[in-house]
């Protein structure tokens, strides 16, 4: 496997993790990183949807990811650390903006959580400039793609449980 299409996985993964985490344990551990306060602007520092048990499926299970792609823990651990931080920077820049937590934000949403990472390992697995760039343009085109049809699933999952429940609560 190429040190291009481990580098993407590891990028795509690290981004994943706190999505699936929050369909895996829903509302539990979802305490937000900034403990809900505000910056000098008044508005959110982060915003609710970055909590720590995001920043926790990302630290914890991307390494293990780095490790059955063959590499180093350690590159899978630098490569989550970053894609949060990445994460973490696109949304204090959205509530500076006025945009909501989740709101999309074409490229905000995306090229720093793919470009950190990136940079953070692209010496240590001897990414050249060429293949940095393609990681990052992959995940955008990824994200751009896979992001309204997770909320479209989410939205499905929702209605359907919502039937459910009437369903239940009828005599």
């Amino acid at each position: 496997m190429t040190s291009t299409l481990q580098m993407l996985l590891l990028v795509v993964w690290a981004n994943a993790a706190p999505v699936l985490a929050r369909l895996v344990f829903g509302h539990r551990f979802d305490w937000p990183l900034d403990g809900a306060r505000c910056f000098l602007d008044g508005r959110p520092l982060l915003g609710a949807s970055k909590t720590w048990r995001g920043l926790g499926a990302a630290v914890l299970t991307t390494p293990l990811l780095a490790s059955v792609l063959g590499l180093p823990w350690l590159v899978g651990l630098v490569a989550a650390i970053a894609a949060m931080l990445g994460d973490m920077t696109a949304s204090f820049l959205k509530r500076r903006i006025g945009r909501q937590p989740s709101d999309n934000v074409m490229f905000l949403d995306q090229l720093p959580e793919a470009l950190m990472p990136v940079l953070a390992v692209q010496t240590s697995i001897e990414l050249s400039a060429g293949q940095a760039a393609i990681v990052v343009l992959g995940f955008v085109l990824i994200d751009l793609v896979l992001t309204p049809l997770a909320g479209r699933v989410r939205s499905a999952a929702c209605l359907a449980s919502r039937r459910s429940v009437r369903k239940w609560r009828q005599p």
